[in-house]
């Protein structure tokens, strides 16, 4: 019988969950039909944020939930589960969870897969208590893409059975090659060590801890930022203030990722709160060593060999850390580790397992 497996998220723009998505999409084996649905957004709107939607666009759908609950989402889901003729269901975090497993009992999809990619929303009570009902009342497969997640689920939700399946990136996309042409295209200078850091510019990712290290750092150090958002014009007066503005480049959204990790001598992740990231997986695969905040499931992400985790808060901390990655690199292989760990084809095989099973655990 003909698999269509449809993946559930609640937007489709650029972040770890819907590249993973994609990539389910990008990477769907012979005889095999992916689609992505997205709870909230509009085609357009995506395509023109995420222009690397465009070749997938007769895949992917788009309900425009509004705030609030809405049951009218809910069944404009399932109806659209009916005329995909899907055999199996992944959702993505609780607001997925709740209308792609919903929908999908609905429309007597008999496989449904969770996945969890952080723990931090766990702590909130109301969020547990509504994370407990619906994993009883859909009962999915349950998985986790870090330890860390898997412990804090099991502390919730102490019966049930998790399966952990790490983040993975492919590793022939992200892989090492000529810096020059690299900065080059960016226009970011050849002669001097670059320290690059991607994300969106929220509290959350915390670029002002890093403008901050970096200022403490020689000024022979340049940074690279990749990304843009709410705090992005925050982040260029602080750099003004710091002093630090003819070292420092903001390259705004960067659609060819494998260049940009090309171009740097280390990666950096400051984050306040992660789950377990893709982008560090990614610099690695690219063989750029990593610095990265112990939060989350970075140690999962990071190269205990050749990776750095900043346990104090401090910039000056950071700082100390990103001089060492600087001063080592090249005195390890940090590819090694998404090769061994982290593969793509590795994560998706592991997936499929479990969405083409034919046992399932009703």
């Amino acid at each position: 019988m003909r698999s269509v497996q449809v993946q559930v998220v609640q937007h489709l723009k650029p972040g770890g969950i819907e590249t993973m998505a994609l990539d389910f999409l990008r990477r769907a084996n012979l005889g095999q039909e992916v689609h992505i649905v997205s709870l909230e957004g509009q085609a357009d709107e995506a395509c023109a944020a995420w222009p690397r939607l465009e070749p997938f666009m007769d895949k992917l759908h788009f309900l425009n939930k509004q705030p609030g609950l809405s049951f009218q989402t809910l069944f404009k889901l399932k109806s659209l589960l009916y005329q995909l003729g899907a055999t199996a269901v992944q959702t993505h975090h609780v607001g997925p969870l709740l209308y792609g497993g919903l929908a999908a009992r609905l429309a007597g999809i008999r496989r449904v897969v969770h996945t969890e990619h952080d723990a931090w929303h766990l702590q909130d009570a109301r969020r547990r208590m509504l994370q407990s009902f619906l994993i009883s009342l859909v009962r999915p497969i349950l998985v986790a893409d870090s330890h860390l997640v898997a412990d804090e689920l099991a502390k919730v939700l102490p019966k049930k059975k998790y399966i952990v399946i790490s983040n993975g990136v492919d590793c022939d996309l992200f892989s090492p090659g000529d810096m020059k042409p690299a900065r080059r295209k960016l226009d970011l200078p050849s002669n001097v060590p670059i320290i690059g850091c991607a994300g969106r510019m929220e509290p959350v990712k915390a670029q002002a801890h890093l403008l901050k290290a970096h200022a403490l750092m020689s000024q022979t150090v340049h940074l690279a930022l990749a990304g843009t958002g709410s705090l992005e014009q925050e982040l260029k007066n602080l750099v003004q203030i710091l002093g630090t503005e003819k070292r420092v480049h903001f390259l705004g959204r960067i659609d060819d990722m494998p260049t940009f990790y090309k171009a740097l001598n280390v990666f950096c992740l400051p984050s306040k709160m992660e789950g377990m990231p893709l982008s560090p997986l990614e610099a690695q695969a690219s063989g750029v060593v990593c610095v990265a905040t112990d939060v989350g499931g970075m140690r999962e992400a990071v190269c205990p060999k050749t990776g750095i985790i900043i346990t104090d808060e401090s910039p000056c901390s950071l700082a100390t850390g990103l001089r060492q990655a600087l001063a080592n690199v090249g005195s390890g292989d940090p590819r090694a580790y998404p090769l061994a760990h982290a593969n793509l084809e590795t994560v998706i095989n592991a997936y499929q397992k479990l969405l083409l099973a034919e046992k399932y655990n009703d």
